[in-house]
């Protein structure tokens, strides 16, 4: 890993990390890579910071740069969930009532989406 910052724990007892260098990584139960959104997607990240995942099995990603929250299914391409009305995304959860809680540190404040 290349400057850990947020991690989540997903399903059969893996994790998702997200990282400095501009990437986000998902590891197995054994700790053994399992992808990189970057690679797998395509798609490039500004700086992602929280990450969490939905109760459909979806990873979403918090980017502090491009101030959004992105939806990464298991399959089909990056869905863009929020992209206006955050000035710097953080952590984040999701709920099992289909939630989002995104910790905004320039607002000091916890913004809640559905």
């Amino acid at each position: 890993l290349q400057g850990p910052r947020y991690i989540s724990p997903v399903p059969g007892g893996g994790f998702v990390v997200s990282e400095e260098c501009g990437d986000v990584k998902v590891f197995m139960s054994s700790r053994k890579l399992l992808c990189s959104l970057s690679s797998k997607y395509g798609h490039q990240f500004g700086n992602p910071a929280g990450v969490c995942m939905d109760m459909d099995g979806s990873i979403l990603v918090a980017d502090e740069q491009r101030r959004t929250v992105h939806l990464f299914p298991e399959h089909g391409a990056p869905i863009c969930l929020v992209s206006t009305g955050l000035r710097r995304p953080a952590g984040m959860a999701c709920s099992s009532s289909g939630h989002l809680f995104v910790a905004d540190t320039v607002e000091n404040c916890v913004k809640v989406f559905k």
